[in-house]
């Protein structure tokens, strides 16, 4: 659905001084959990393109769509604004089968930045991507645990669609490259409560490790029952997709041994991190939910929209495609480049520490570490 507090209070009429862009970000769900985030680091980030003059001469306006609503059902609700003239732009996170609904809908006619970490292999017209793929954010971080935890028997558990299954099917080639394998895979519908049989079926296995591709508040669920179970004593987890606000509610006696990989976390100790955790708590107060990595790629798809309409010159698709590999931005995760409709990025491997992610190292995208 369409949120109508919004601050475009009439988000149903088109505006000639603001250019709209469709915010999609889970308002229920189990990424529901992350969505405040997404939703604060998204306004921060159009404030600021605001107060630097706008995009094309018009004023940035976010309208938040409830990208955790059934995938067609939001396919609909963007298209039906775009046909209203009411958004010229589309970014946020989401899951991907809601992006494989969406872009073939919108993306030939208006820009769409998708800002979620994936499965790779989008290369649809007018979709232009700014976070992880498993060959750059899973690969190393397997190579690298194999090595340095001598880790050979992996056990996947993801939610059942796109993003983890196309996954698991990259890791079964990223762990034979290290002499290891994939003893088992389970894939649960979004929104499971109920995770014994999954914890016998690991207890049963050899695996001394997990990769955890679960959403949201489904992996925090996996997180204690995993815990309650004793299994963390045996078995290290990794997830890549894992923020602060999924092991604040987990728990810190559910997140032993538990890694996680991105190109963002809260506690990196970068210039560009300070600041953006500087600008962010003094515009939403320290209370705020806490700006981890998924929450912070709305930021970012802000930021690359308005930097792709600025060197266009226009809003019009296949410019913006033309002109799209020669774009840059700087942001949270310092500058980056456009380069085949995806953003190239610094990834890093953190271990959990209590509430907080204790970043590790930068992982090498040739599977050493550096």
């Amino acid at each position: 659905m369409v949120r109508h507090d919004s601050p475009a209070s009439d988000w149903f009429t088109a505006d000639a001084s603001a250019l709209g862009v469709a915010l999609v970000f889970p308002m229920q769900g189990p990424a529901g959990i992350f969505g405040p985030a997404c939703e604060l680091c998204a306004r921060l980030a159009a404030e600021e393109v605001n107060r630097a003059g706008g995009v094309l001469g018009r004023e940035l306006r976010l309208v938040p769509v409830d990208g955790g609503a059934p995938p067609r059902e939001v396919a609909d609700h963007v298209e039906a604004l775009v046909d209203l003239g009411v958004v010229q732009g589309v970014t946020g996170w989401h899951i991907s089968s809601v992006r494989q609904a969406l872009a073939p809908r919108i993306a030939h006619r208006v820009p769409y930045v998708y800002t979620a970490l994936y499965e790779g292999g989008e290369h649809t017209a007018g979709v232009f991507l700014t976070s992880e793929t498993p060959r750059d954010q899973l690969r190393p971080a397997m190579v690298l645990l194999a090595h340095e935890r001598r880790v050979r028997r992996w056990f996947v558990v993801g939610n059942d669609y796109v993003w983890p299954r196309r996954t698991a099917r990259a890791a079964h080639a990223y762990a034979r490259e290290t002499g290891g394998r994939i003893g088992g895979e389970v894939y649960l519908p979004l929104g499971t409560h109920d995770f014994e049989p999954v914890l016998r079926r690991i207890e049963r296995s050899d695996a001394d490790a997990v990769l955890l591709l679960l959403v949201g508040s489904d992996a925090v669920r996996f997180n204690r029952a995993f815990a309650a179970y004793g299994l963390d004593a045996r078995c290290l987890r990794l997830s890549t997709l894992m923020d602060e606000n999924m092991l604040l509610a987990s728990g810190p006696s559910a997140t032993v041994d538990l890694y996680s990989t991105a190109g963002f976390f809260a506690s990196l100790a970068t210039a560009d991190t300070l600041d953006f955790h500087g600008r962010y708590a003094a515009r939403f107060g320290v209370e705020a939910p806490a700006p981890g990595s998924l929450g912070e790629s709305c930021h970012e798809g802000v930021l690359l929209l308005a930097a792709l309409l600025r060197r266009a010159g226009t809003v019009d698709v296949a410019a913006i495609g033309a002109a799209a590999d020669s774009v840059s931005y700087e942001g949270p995760r310092g500058l980056l480049r456009l380069r085949g409709g995806h953003v190239r990025q610094r990834i890093y491997l953190a271990r959990a520490d209590g509430l907080d992610f204790d970043v590790l190292t930068e992982l090498d995208p040739h599977g050493s570490r550096s």
